[in-house]
């Protein structure tokens, strides 16, 4: 049955019937210098195939060694997320046929991960969810495959190339033990799980984090059982989310998918899936696995690792700080109350708000453009705000205009169109669209005199002392100078020429 035959069930209406499972397992790729194996360089956008050698490829007689910054950084990532980290822990071969498994097999780590039993707590609404950290572990990525034809996927493509250029490239993979309890609120947790555990890693400096660049890729497990049953339904697992936005729609999406089929009498199949971002919908993509089919066994020639107790609390050392506490230190010395700073973490601009203000700008400022003009632009576009191509430093420029009286708001988001059209830097933009506010003494007077004229009951109401109704004119006059007069000298000008 496709998804756009089955039947939906109201997402209010799931909730009065079932209690959702959700689980999600997040891949962070590594900015190590080198692959995890093999000392081929992991730089992004290579030409295909040139970032390869016989270990990655899989050669016969090609021997692997294990990447040391690539455990460094899974270590880290292990105690902040609060886990217990292992004092003794193998590879091991996961087994199975693909084309972008040049071994046919992953090496990855299967009942000895190095780090496991932590917990992340997340705030969603003021409510605190603690999802608990079943495990992290160490792997490798696959390589890249693309499938040439009208759909872009394998079933009807005219062919298939593979780029062997990521295969190699150092993965952690985090995995939750299943969250319970979140109700209705099921989506935004996962949400707000993926969004505050991308910061985690931005923090730490082990990987970029970029959704847009697979840097970091969600898959998310979903299962719903009738309210009261103790026992977890069959999961579904959606691969590779890859946006906070798409992560809430696919639990959202699913849950409803469910609840269709098991109203209908139906099972639900354990099968991984795929989200479009265009319709909001998933898909069927192959019936799920379960681990013993993947024939693990320790990897031979690697051997255990085994991270001194030393160095591990060498490496807690070197940890950022913990993001609910960061969250309440910057909430104070903003001044911000609790909805907005709910409201910033939400609309995942904690980051970017913070650098903007680091760079000069007020707090309520950076928020004011991140949390209003930027987001909804992002709304409209159906991306991500961090992924609109504004960065801090132009908001920020953009501000220091603001605040120096060269732009005001409306001429700001002028400037903002030109940026997220990449007409240039601000200076540029507003040179090539003619923006800046005018202060001219002569050209503004030259403007009152004509807005005087042409609105001489106003006029006569400011000359009898009724000041307030300078407004009128002001937006006469700004009118006609299309917003850009500086406001403050006109309503000087007004007072100065008819009090």
């Amino acid at each position: 049955m496709s998804a756009t035959t089955e039947t939906l069930v109201d997402f209010d209406e799931v909730l009065t019937r079932y209690e959702p499972a959700l689980g999600l397992e997040v891949h962070v790729e590594l900015s190590t210098a080198t692959k995890m194996f093999c000392g081929c360089s992991t730089a992004f956008g290579g030409e295909p195939n040139t970032q390869v050698c016989p270990t990655c490829l899989g050669l016969p007689g090609s021997m692997p060694a294990v990447n040391k910054g690539g455990v460094e950084a899974a270590i880290r990532i292990g105690l902040a997320l609060n886990c217990e980290i292992a004092e003794w822990c193998r590879f091991a071969r996961k087994n199975y046929f693909y084309p972008d498994m040049p071994k046919n097999f992953q090496t990855s780590q299967y009942d000895e991960p190095i780090a496991f039993e932590g917990y992340m707590d997340v705030d969603v609404d003021g409510e605190t969810f603690r999802v608990g950290i079943e495990r992290a572990h160490m792997e490798e990525d696959t390589g890249k495959s693309t499938h040439v034809g009208v759909t872009g996927r394998i079933q009807g493509a005219d062919y298939s190339l593979v780029d062997y250029n990521r295969a190699g490239i150092p993965l952690i993979e985090i995995v939750t033990k299943p969250i319970t309890g979140a109700g209705a609120k099921a989506p935004e947790v996962a949400r707000a799980y993926v969004q505050q555990l991308r910061e985690l890693i931005v923090a730490l400096g082990v990987s970029e984090a970029r959704m847009d660049q697979g840097n970091l890729r969600a898959d998310v497990n979903l299962s719903l059982a009738p309210i009261g049953t103790e026992k977890l339904g069959t999961r579904t697992e959606t691969k590779n989310v890859n946006s906070f936005r798409s992560v809430e729609r696919a639990v959202r999406f699913e849950m409803s998918r469910h609840a269709g089929v098991l109203d209908a009498g139906g099972s639900i199949l354990q099968e991984t899936r795929h989200f479009h971002e265009d319709s909001g919908i998933t898909t069927s993509g192959r019936e799920k696995s379960d681990a013993e089919d993947y024939r693990y066994f320790p990897e031979p020639d690697l051997v255990p690792v085994a991270p001194s107790r030393e160095w591990v609390e060498e490496l807690r050392g070197t940890l950022p700080e913990n993001p609910t506490a960061k969250r309440a230190r910057l909430q104070a010395e903003w001044g911000f109350s609790d909805l907005e700073m709910r409201d910033t973490v939400g609309a995942g601009a904690l980051g970017l708000v913070e650098e903007t203000i680091a760079l000069g700008a007020a707090p309520q400022a950076a928020r004011k453009w991140w949390l209003g003009e930027m987001a909804r632009r992002a709304n409209d576009t159906g991306a991500e705000i961090a992924e609109l191509g504004v960065s801090p430093a132009d908001v920020a420029a953009v501000q220091k205009l603001v605040d120096a009286g060269t732009l005001n708001d409306k001429l700001a988001r002028q400037v903002f169109d030109g940026l997220l059209a990449g007409e240039g830097t601000p200076d540029e933009i507003i040179a090539a669209r003619g923006l800046g506010i005018v202060s001219d003494d002569g050209a503004l007077s030259a403007a009152v005199d004509k807005a005087i004229e042409a609105n001489p009951d106003v006029a006569d109401k400011i000359r009898d002392g009724k000041v307030a109704a300078a407004g009128a004119l002001i937006g006469a006059v700004m009118k006609e100078m299309r917003g850009q007069a500086d406001a403050g000298k006109v309503r000087e000008l007004i007072l100065a020429k008819l009090t």
